[in-house]
């Protein structure tokens, strides 16, 4: 939907659509960001989206922050401030309103079946912000190798992922990814 030459609009728009649809918060909906941001709007370019994910990832604070970013690159303060009401708004009324139906028919079978029906389809969003992302920053196969092994060691032992985080960033930094 084009709002004209206001990008404000466009952004409350996008944002405020796309927060009904953020099962398990902001980062679920990074796919979908990651289109309409790069291939659809074209506001910025996949090495622009990777960079605005980890800023938004280092810097304290809720993973919303991206969208703060993202509007920040489109529209400066005003759409910064325009993407982060549009992402927050509808979806905290949404769930205020919601979670006042299942509080009050919690002992409910529907209630327990819904929620359990949430928890894969959440851990779907997330593995696919994961491909996405990956698809984005790993623009060789150095970068690829990384990501995939870091991926292993996080998921096979116990280690802190910021260690894992560290020792990327350190590679990426002396320049061998």
């Amino acid at each position: 939907m084009n709002f004209g030459p206001n990008p404000l609009w466009t952004l409350l728009w996008t944002f405020g659509l796309m927060s009904l649809f953020a099962i398990g918060g902001a980062n679920s909906a990074i796919p979908e960001m990651h289109r309409v941001a790069v291939d659809v709007r074209h506001w910025m370019t996949d090495q622009q989206f990777a960079d605005v994910y980890a800023i938004s990832q280092l810097s304290p604070g809720p993973n919303v922050l991206i969208v703060t970013l993202i509007g920040y690159t489109v529209a400066g303060l005003a759409g910064a401030l325009a993407a982060t009401l549009a992402m927050c708004g509808p979806s905290a009324l949404l769930a205020y309103f919601v979670s006042g139906v299942l509080q009050r028919s919690s002992h409910s079978r529907w209630t327990r079946i819904i929620q359990a029906a949430l928890v894969p389809l959440s851990i779907g969003l997330m593995g696919a912000t994961g491909l996405v992302l990956a698809l984005t920053a790993d623009r060789n196969w150095t970068a690829a190798l990384v990501t995939v092994l870091t991926a292993g060691v996080a998921f096979a032992t116990r280690l802190n992922p910021l260690w894992l985080m560290l020792a990327a960033g350190a590679l990426g930094f002396a320049g061998l990814i």
